[in-house]
């Protein structure tokens, strides 16, 4: 394996400009304040320049659908590990909705083994909560969790484990696990037919509503529930300020209850339905600005502990169609730093600290990833990013590293440049290359 010097980067944009050298996949010297000699280097050393860069731990992404089995048309292993890659993440967690379901070993092992066969990321296979998805029998969670894929996550995304009995079992079953029940929070029988957030635009645009109560109440049950299992939940995708507060109070009272907000909940609201562009389609729902402001502050506050991206590639005649027929979802995996940058660095509402905290450390502790998320330090493990904080791009949906192209941000400019991204010390995406 090739040495690597990042010369004059600023760990957590703190302090002086400092080099650091990784060998053999770890941290094996910090210089702060100073150049390390060249008569120091090892010979064939990589030396990546980083004048002017943020230095962080490699990001950690909860939450991604990656599509393999099944849609390889929409996304591949590969071409999302390329994706995130370059977006500045070392670790992505793969989501069970995929075909077959990943609700058994055989299949969790297969991502995870295509996962290692691309090389790019760590992929990590999330298990479904129920067989198929189908919210009437839980899966084999204990022989996933066994597998030589080491399932820690589980989570039937994209549809809700609505009946409290089979969510009462999954999670008293967890505790024996040391696993975490990740809920897609719907109440399915209010949002029967909705097509958009409940409120003054899908009235006026004639949108069946998708009510903030359908998150609330099933998030208000399941943080009961994991109390009295002693269990770990982890609630995915928080789009409502209803929400924050819930979690708020389950915290207050001791919940083992972790929450992830998406990038685009962050920044986009259902003003942007006026368009009637199926892009802005996305479940749960864009809502309103005092929404995304309350997601914001509760990030920052801690009461919302990471993001993760719900990167959710589709095929091109899936969201180029009418309204009502456009499946749900936006890529994420690529624009997540640049869009907490300009939410939440740029607003002075994080620091790059917390960046890393909300975007690597917290994401890899929640998942059970003991070598990411880790300090900037000699001998961690080198998964790392640099990243340009003045720095701005163009989002071009067809110049991303995924096979589809929807994007909610075609066209726009973002702050934040990933630079340079390193998994256990190899460069495994800069300046345009992956690998």
């Amino acid at each position: 394996m090739t040495d690597v010097l990042i010369r004059g980067a600023r760990p957590y944009g703190e302090g002086e400009p400092c080099d650091v050298l990784v060998s053999d996949g770890v941290i094996a010297r910090v210089l702060a304040g100073g150049e390390l000699p060249d008569g120091d280097l090892p010979g064939g050393a990589e030396v990546i320049d980083a004048a002017g860069l943020v230095l962080l731990p490699g990001l950690v992404d909860l939450h991604t659908h990656l599509r393999e089995p099944g849609r390889e048309d929409t996304e591949t292993i590969a071409s999302g590990s390329r994706a995130a890659a370059r977006g500045g993440y070392t670790a992505v967690f793969a989501m069970a909705n995929t075909d077959p379901v990943a609700d058994n070993a055989l299949v969790v092992e297969h991502v995870w083994r295509r996962g290692r066969e691309a090389g790019l990321v760590d992929v990590h296979p999330v298990g479904a909560v129920t067989v198929g998805l189908g919210g009437e029998r839980l899966a084999e969670l204990g022989t996933m969790a066994a597998s030589a894929a080491n399932v820690r996550v589980f989570s039937d995304d994209g549809k809700c484990v609505h009946d409290p009995l089979i969510m009462r079992r999954a999670l008293e079953y967890s505790t024996s696990l040391d696993v975490v029940i990740a809920q897609h929070a719907e109440e399915p029988r209010l949002t029967v037919g909705a097509q958009a957030h409940e409120g003054e635009q899908a009235a006026r645009l004639g949108y069946p509503g998708w009510p903030a109560s359908a998150e609330e109440s099933i998030v208000a049950r399941d943080c009961i529930l994991a109390a009295h299992a002693g269990a770990r939940l982890h609630v995915c995708h928080v789009s409502t300020a209803g929400t924050a507060e819930v979690l708020a109070w389950a915290k207050g009272r001791g919940t083992r209850v972790s929450a992830e907000v998406t990038p685009h909940h962050l920044l986009l609201t259902d003003e942007r339905l006026g368009s009637y562009d199926p892009v802005n389609k996305v479940n749960p729902p864009l809502r309103t600005a005092p929404d995304a402001e309350a997601l914001r502050t509760a990030l920052a506050e801690g009461v919302i502990d990471c993001v993760a991206t719900d990167h959710a590639p589709h095929a091109v005649q899936d969201k180029d169609c009418e309204w009502a027929a456009a499946k749900p979802g936006m890529l994420g995996l690529q624009t997540a730093l640049s869009i907490v940058v300009a939410t939440m660095v740029r607003t002075g509402l994080l620091d790059w600290r917390g960046v890393a905290r909300v975007m690597s450390e917290r994401p890899a502790e929640i998942g059970g990833l003991p070598d990411h998320g880790r300090p900037i330090a000699v001998g961690e493990p080198a998964n790392l990013v640099l990243v340009d904080p003045d720095a701005e791009w163009t989002v071009r949906g067809g110049e991303l590293a995924s096979i589809a192209g929807n994007t909610p941000y075609e066209g726009m400019r973002l702050p934040g440049v990933v630079t340079a991204t390193l998994l256990r010390g190899r460069v495994t995406a800069a300046a345009g290359r992956i690998g």
